[in-house]
């Protein structure tokens, strides 16, 4: 599952506004007064993404201190939405920023399954509380989320504009401290670096992973504005009830839920043997996606339309399997480096665990380093870190590919029978949200 939105942008705009903030990003030294001097910093978080926002986020709120290094001049305001369930909601109650977030995003109360014929229509029809009681699900805007996040941090705990160019390692026995050399000149040392990257991490290459792998489907994503500010919604608020829509054609299934009272996601799912070019016209994008689903039911093609052109993105889809004995391990067996989020188990969005493994990962870590402290371990707290999440990531990857593949068969016999026979008769929601019921624990607040 893929969601979507929400409208705060108060914490953004002061996070970004904040007078220290401007002074802290203005006064970069210069690459030749840089190169001088290395800066020494206990833990060091490359990425302002989710995973490194909401570690910073979950180390703060166990009072340790860690500098986030970000590449884009502020916060990453690109991208549609996340869908996050029951496990990613617990991890922003540990955090402390999830009613925030709750007050601008509706509770998705179902989910309806229908085929692409008009003439089928509804294939089965679920409700969260029946089937899965106790689930929570919201699809959040990710600018929303970022916002969030950064709020609860420091206003100089981000440097933006500050790209990691190269990585040294720490001198073996784990002792001693990884230096990072930025594309401006300024040398970090740090004790602990934590690369949250993202999907294309350097610092998941640097530690020898593979590049991610296209699963051979792409996805259009879109977001669908109705306050009146663009896209042709009006301003009259969305109009649909509270549940996921998921629309099942030949190789290709589409979907949209609501967000917000204005903001309604979608997305499509379609095979193509390989990405294709980059297509950079956003109006281009739009109409490529509008002509994947023409004859598709209205609704979907009415939210498609209401989106605005510079809202639809297209990306292929990726994922990296973490084979035991075979992966590198997450993190640096010197010592000093490990990998969190996307960096380390990039998925596909087939379970909507993306997002959600991030701020598991986050929590999981920081309550690890924290500990660690006591006794300067940092190289024996990441490896259990690695230990405890292993188990977790590499089986929820493999059942998303696994799930991505079987969904997106085009075969016309096999297409039928999920759609008489597997959709209508077999799938039950509480055992296939099983995953969701993790429960990252609490993190008790403590003055840094």
């Amino acid at each position: 599952m893929a969601l979507a939105t929400s409208s705060s942008s108060h914490a953004f705009t002061s996070y970004r506004s904040h007078p220290r903030r401007r002074r802290n990003v203005a006064a970069v030294p210069s690459p030749r007064a840089a190169a001088r001097r290395t800066e020494t910093e206990e833990i060091v978080i490359v990425g302002a993404g989710v995973a490194g926002l909401a570690t910073a986020a979950s180390l703060r709120r166990l009072g340790v201190s860690a500098t986030v290094l970000e590449q884009s001049p502020s916060l990453r305001a690109g991208g549609t939405s996340l869908t996050l369930f029951r496990n990613g909601w617990r991890v922003l109650d540990a955090i402390g920023v999830a009613d925030d977030l709750r007050a601008n995003h509706l509770r998705i109360q179902g989910m309806k399954m229908r085929s692409s014929s008009p003439a089928r229509g509804v294939l089965r029809e679920f409700s969260f509380e029946e089937e899965a009681p106790g689930q929570e699900v919201r699809a959040v805007e990710r600018r929303a989320l970022l916002e969030a996040l950064a709020s609860t941090l420091p206003p100089d705990a981000v440097s933006f504009s500050s790209k990691v160019r190269r990585v040294v390692a720490a001198a073996s026995g784990g002792g001693g401290a990884t230096e990072l050399e930025l594309e401006d000149g300024r040398r970090i040392a740090a004790r602990v670096v934590v690369g949250c990257d993202g999907v294309r991490s350097p610092i998941a290459r640097w530690m020898g992973f593979s590049e991610p792998r296209y699963v051979g489907h792409m996805a259009f994503r879109g977001l669908a504005r109705y306050d009146g500010g663009g896209g042709g919604g009006g301003g009259g608020g969305q109009p649909f009830e509270a549940k996921v829509n998921y629309i099942y054609g030949r190789g290709i299934r589409a979907g949209f839920v609501p967000v917000s009272t204005t903001r309604v996601y979608w997305f499509i799912c379609f095979n193509r043997a390989t990405p294709g070019p980059k297509i950079t016209d956003p109006a281009a994008l739009k109409r490529e996606a509008l002509d994947l689903v023409r004859g598709w039911p209205d609704d979907l093609l009415g939210v498609m339309r209401d989106t605005p052109d510079d809202a639809v993105v297209r990306t292929p889809l990726v994922d990296r399997w973490l084979w035991p004995g075979l992966s590198p391990p997450a993190s640096s067996r010197c010592g000093g480096v490990v990998l969190a989020g996307d960096a380390w188990h990039p998925m596909t969005p087939n379970l909507g665990q993306g997002a959600c493994c991030a701020l598991e990962d986050a929590v999981v870590l920081a309550r690890r380093l924290a500990a660690s402290r006591r006794d300067g371990d940092y190289g024996e707290a990441m490896r259990a870190y690695e230990r405890e999440r292993w188990g977790r990531v590499f089986p929820l990857t493999a059942r998303a590919g696994v799930v991505g593949k079987l969904v997106q068969w085009g075969n016309p016999a096999v297409c039928a029978a999920r759609d008489g026979v597997v959709i209508p008769r077999l799938v039950r929601l509480g055992p296939f949200l099983e995953h969701t019921n993790f429960d990252c624990g609490v993190l008790e607040p403590v003055a840094p």
